[in-house]
């Protein structure tokens, strides 16, 4: 492996907040996305570990040339609300000491990682997106995920940014302005990670958090060319409590399926803070996305297709690729046939417990605070409060409905497969597609939600590009806690495919 670290002339740029870039598309105010030779930014955090215990590499020079990287690119990009780098230099000053002992402290010591603004990070603000945020500390405590990543020796670099409470399907808010799309600036990274996801295609860290409350982490991997997963709600521990409730997922969000893996081992298991937070897994979940074999992870697999999950509309470059990927499978030797686990619409009950959700997380600000926030947020906030106990229970069984008809569904079938996203990455800034001008989100991310509803386990691996050269994602979705089968299918499926290193 020969790696070129790019420190020299990386200078401290000190903690960033906002930045956001300009219009979009062709206009020559835009900035530009650096482009050059591969660095240690672009490794894999598998990569990294393997080149910090050779001596190859030590975690200076690989958190160096992330900091480069994102003081050349996060202007054009504005995936980071907040950078720290001399934090970040000081963490790895300290993990190349350990490597040098032969002492890591953990499964990631030295990783350079991001975490999304909407996990607590000790010593950091946590602002969310929103100008009604404040910023006073004292900021003394980690959220479960940021917790174990740091007890595992991750280097922290900043903070990614996220739609205003994380409410919408795309990156912009009042307080950071637009987050865009390494692969076309003029384009959205998806949300509500999208300053993650865009971080991590552009290589500004090989790993970073994620929130999914209907999509939030398999939206903008899809439309970034990474991989991500929503993990069995519970193996994951969240806390504070979203307000979104049993919707909000947390997850890892990387670029290959086996740094996907080695996140989501290292942040599961049981944190007292999160009541309803599953037991630690056992030793499976650390191997389930990694192999040499594609064909012996899923041999024998009973996979159902759906290309359009109940009648969808897809766009025609996004339904070809996905049928070559899911032809990959067959000719791995799984058993796949199409097959749709016929869902109820459910658009307006996931409405009722999402915008309830955001009425209950802004019920305490004054009017002139909700005069500042993000105006489709202050929309479905207003529409959240005028639903009834009643209306809420009604969506929930439709959610224990929907459950129950997946369990079934998965008595036949090991993994559904449908697109992750019904179409490739829009135009920045706006809630939806011109052609959806006016509506809501949900009104094209009805591959994604479904699965909040019922809380299984779906997960996005690239598996082509548009004519443009926009990402098109796979969903691999499981039965409840069947996260490791989902992982192996993933693995399978990316040693089989020609997506892998293709770089924005």
């Amino acid at each position: 492996m020969t790696i070129r670290s790019d420190r020299a002339g990386t200078e401290d740029a000190g903690t960033t907040i906002g930045g956001g870039a300009g219009t979009a598309g062709t206009d020559p105010d835009v900035p530009r996305a650096r482009t050059g030779a591969h660095t240690a930014a672009d490794l894999s955090a598998e990569q990294l570990l393997s080149a910090y215990s050779t001596g190859e590499l030590s975690p200076v020079e690989a958190v160096d040339s992330v900091l480069e990287r994102i003081e050349q690119d996060n202007p054009a990009l504005n995936a980071f609300c907040l950078v720290r780098p001399e934090e970040a230099r000081e963490a790895a000053r300290a993990s190349a000491e350990r490597w040098r002992r032969g002492e890591p402290a953990g499964r990631l010591d030295g990783v350079p990682a991001s975490v999304k603004d909407i996990h607590l990070t000790r010593g950091w603000p946590t602002l969310k997106g929103s100008v009604t945020s404040s910023q006073e500390g004292p900021w003394e405590e980690d959220s479960p995920v940021v917790a174990r990543m740091r007890e595992h020796g991750a280097v922290f670099v900043g903070k990614t940014t996220t739609p205003e409470l994380a409410w919408k399907g795309v990156t912009d808010n009042p307080l950071t302005g637009v987050t865009r799309n390494p692969w076309d600036l003029s384009t959205t990274p998806g949300g509500s990670s999208g300053g993650s996801a865009a971080a991590i295609a552009a290589g500004m860290g090989p790993l970073s958090t994620g929130t999914d409350g209907g999509g939030s982490i398999r939206i903008p991997a899809s439309f970034t060319g990474i991989c991500g997963i929503k993990p069995t709600w519970g193996l994951v521990p969240h806390y504070p409590a979203s307000p979104f409730g049993s919707l909000a997922h947390t997850g890892p969000m990387a670029r290959t399926v086996g740094d996907m893996t080695l996140m989501l081992d290292v942040i599961s298991g049981f944190d007292s803070r999160d009541w309803m937070a599953m037991p630690t897994p056992g030793p499976g979940l650390a191997d389930a996305g990694r192999g040499d074999d594609p064909r012996a992870l899923v041999r024998g697999m009973r996979i159902a297709y759906s290309p359009t999950l109940g009648g969808q509309d897809v766009d025609p470059e996004v339904a070809a690729a996905v049928a070559e990927a899911v032809r990959v499978f067959d000719e791995l030797g799984a058993k796949v046939e199409e097959a749709d686990p016929g869902l109820p619409e459910s658009v307006e009950e996931f409405h009722v417990l999402w915008y309830s959700g955001a009425a209950k997380a802004t019920e305490k600000l004054t009017d002139r605070e909700r005069d500042l926030q993000d105006p489709g947020l202050r929309e479905i906030v207003e529409q959240g409060l005028t639903y009834s106990a009643q209306d809420y229970l009604t969506a929930m069984a439709l959610r224990m409905a929907m459950g129950a008809r997946m369990g079934r569904f998965h008595e036949t079938y090991d993994l559904l497969l449908t697109p992750t996203m019904p179409i490739v990455a829009f135009e920045a800034g706006l809630e939806s597609p011109p052609e959806l001008s006016g509506r809501r989100w949900t009104s094209w991310a009805g591959f994604s939600y479904p699965f909040n509803m019922t809380q299984q386990p779906a997960a996005t691996v690239p598996c082509g590009f548009s004519g443009s050269g926009l990402p098109i994602g796979l969903q691999l979705v499981g039965p409840r806690h069947a996260d490791a089968r989902v992982l192996r299918a993933c693995r399978a499926f990316e040693l089989a495919s020609p997506w892998v290193g293709r770089r924005p």
